[in-house]
């Protein structure tokens, strides 16, 4: 099928998320005072996040997610204040909301989800944080059975995603890097679209083994060229926060950075953009929050899901522009829309 008459396939995965916004909502409500506290009249964002002792990324995955409810707004100066529909969740409005939102707020996932804002994530990490690598101990990714069902999880939606991200990358000769590539998919696709490139998968040798697997599926799937991918693809076990990564003209993070807090994504930026040649590219495929910090939805409760199981959140262009920027790369002004409240920003390296 032609990648632009694929079907988004969106709304499976903004339902999956709600979950974590409604718990967000629900926790703001009902037990952090957010409403009643901005009842009083605005409030700056700094402000609010210090009178409700939260960390950083709480406080940027909740206000948000709030904004784009429809139930706060956000002016330039980031003062936060009710909107109309937002005073009926409020004691003083008349009538109110809150006792109709509260039938729900001894759900447990409310509560984890209480405990996690005010503590910037679970209290118990000893076993590490859902699939992200903790401190210096071993990856959850390098247990063969979980490294399975994680990349197998995921393969449907990077099988959808990878011929549009493709079409909309840059078609050159020249090496590939898919860092933290997982199924390969999005390395498979590039390199049917470019034919006389080749391409490094980087991820845990668990992971490899099974894109590997996926590699011969493609190669026998009977398209046009698709029998000549393996030969042109290179998997490379390590560790991308540590490993030397191999030189390259164009490196793809796809779904990368939000796993990670800012200090991480900038270390992350910065060995990037070590790896691409002069003249190379870096591409970010992911969800992105407004800058404005307001929504969209989509990616408001997608930051709730990830900031549920990993260190990071949907983070906004300008804060991956920023971290690009500082690494010695030129952002492009380029927003490229693939699907599934996904898509591509670039970064070239100077010559």
């Amino acid at each position: 099928m032609h990648e632009m008459t694929k079907p988004d396939l969106a709304p499976i995965t903004r339902h999956l998320r709600a979950m974590f916004g409604s718990r967000l909502l629900i926790a703001a409500v009902n037990h952090l005072d957010v409403f009643e506290i901005l009842d009083k009249g605005p409030v700056s964002f700094s402000e609010l996040q210090t009178r409700m002792h939260l960390a950083d990324r709480p406080a940027m995955v909740l206000f948000p997610a709030l904004c784009a409810m429809g139930f706060l707004a956000i002016d330039e100066a980031k003062n936060l204040s009710l909107t109309p529909l937002g005073r009926f969740l409020t004691q003083g409005g008349n009538p109110n909301l809150v006792g109709y939102v509260g039938l729900e707020k001894d759900d447990s996932g409310v509560l984890e989800m209480v405990e996690r804002l005010q503590n910037d994530g679970p209290r118990d990490i000893s076993a590490g944080i859902s699939f992200v690598k903790e401190g210096e101990g071993p990856s959850p990714m390098d247990d063969p059975a979980l490294a399975r069902a994680l990349t197998l999880g995921l393969a449907g939606r990077a099988q959808h995603l990878s011929p549009i991200v493709a079409a909309r990358m840059s078609k050159r000769d020249g090496h590939l890097l898919d860092v933290a590539g997982g199924t390969g998919y999005f390395t498979y696709e590039w390199l049917l679209a470019n034919p006389t490139s080749t391409a490094t998968v980087f991820d845990r040798q668990q992971v490899l083994n099974v894109a590997a697997e996926l590699l011969d599926a493609f190669g026998k799937s009977g398209r046009p060229g698709a029998d000549t991918v393996r030969e042109r693809v290179t998997f490379q076990p390590g560790d991308m926060l540590v490993d030397e990564l191999p030189e390259t003209d164009l490196l793809l993070a796809a779904s990368l950075f939000h796993d990670w807090p800012t200090e991480t994504c900038q270390h992350l930026a910065n060995r990037f953009a070590a790896a691409v040649r002069p003249g190379g590219e870096l591409w970010v495929h992911d969800a992105f929050l407004n800058d404005t910090l307001d929504g969209p939805l989509a990616a408001t409760d997608y930051s709730a899901q990830l900031f549920w199981g990993t260190k990071g959140r949907i983070y906004s262009r300008k804060e991956y522009r920023g971290w690009l920027g500082k690494a010695g790369l030129v952002p492009t002004d380029e927003n490229i829309p693939t699907q599934m409240d996904y898509g591509l920003i670039w970064a070239k390296k100077p010559v």
